[in-house]
């Protein structure tokens, strides 16, 4: 089972308008150190909604060559099925283990039309895929019920639910979730802010920004958590409050981590793709305070 312990989403570092290889390697190359669980490449953190094919077939290459035994996963979301299924067929020649979709779109969706996607895209791969339920991206809500439904389809084995749902009950959220899907179906948490709780209540699987560059301070997160009760699960995390903040004010931690990246040497700057930008010069100020504060690591 490969939707364990910390996924680690790390960015995918830009130059030039194109993939830098060399940023992309040294970022790699802390994960790989720690010996996180799985790696994420081109996860939403990893823009791959941004890049074209080419430009993907680079990162992905590039992740499994490093990765060793390490099982890389790969984002395959897309508005087209046509163009999903191809992101997965490329994803699994180049040695993907696992597989994140999104249900993305323009149009809104209905229930039907997303249960088919993930349908489609079950009876077509030989590699597990993870549901990426959020719908601050994907403008699309999972009820309970088609959760349970998709996570019956063959190549489902893992949920990835935004953080905010385990905040308040998180244990009821998480035993009412593992009722409804099959036993060889993980449920994992998101939003790095609410992985404390999560993972407390239960959740199998954190899958993490903050990992794809502090994967030490993520792991140590991680095992804390799970020795906790739920009040001192919440104090655990209020040690990041001002890590979380800054991901809020920022609409995730994306354009936190690439300055961070940036700041720590292992990117250029700017390293994300226009019209993307990093953080303001004020925020850049607080994120190597609390590197420096919090030893990320």
């Amino acid at each position: 089972m490969i939707f364990n312990g910390i996924s680690a989403f790390p960015i995918t570092p830009m130059s030039d308008e194109r993939v830098d290889i060399t940023a992309y390697s040294q970022v790699l190359g802390r994960l790989i150190d720690a010996q996180v669980d799985s790696i994420c490449a081109l996860g939403s953190t990893g823009l791959y909604p941004y890049l074209n094919a080419q430009e993907k077939r680079q990162a992905i290459s590039t992740a499994v060559e490093m990765a060793g035994d390490i099982p890389v996963l790969v984002g395959i979301g897309s508005l087209r099925l046509r163009d999903v299924l191809a992101n997965a067929e490329q994803a699994e020649q180049l040695g993907a283990k696992g597989l994140l979709l999104a249900p993305i779109s323009y149009q809104r969706l209905f229930d039907e039309e997303v249960y088919e996607l993930y349908r489609r895209v079950s009876e077509s791969v030989s590699v597990p895929v993870c549901v990426y339920d959020n719908p601050a991206a994907t403008h699309f809500t999972f009820s309970d019920q088609l959760h349970a439904e998709i996570a019956k389809l063959k190549m489902v084995q893992s949920l990835k639910f935004p953080g905010m749902q385990f905040e308040d009950q998180g244990q009821r959220r998480v035993q009412q979730l593992k009722k409804l899907v099959p036993d060889n179906v993980t449920i994992g948490v998101s939003g790095d802010a609410f992985a404390a709780n999560g993972i407390q209540s239960g959740c199998d699987v954190w899958y993490s920004v903050l990992a794809g560059l502090f994967p030490r301070t993520a792991q140590h997160l991680f095992e804390q958590a799970k020795l906790c009760n739920p009040e001192q699960a919440k104090q655990l995390s209020q040690k990041y409050d001002q890590l979380w903040q800054l991901f809020s004010d920022n609409l995730g931690g994306m354009r936190v981590m690439a300055s961070a990246a940036e700041l720590l040497g292992y990117a250029e700057s700017p390293c994300l793709p226009a019209p993307l930008t990093g953080l303001n010069s004020e925020s850049k100020l607080v994120v190597q305070k609390l590197i420096s504060e919090l030893e990320l690591a």
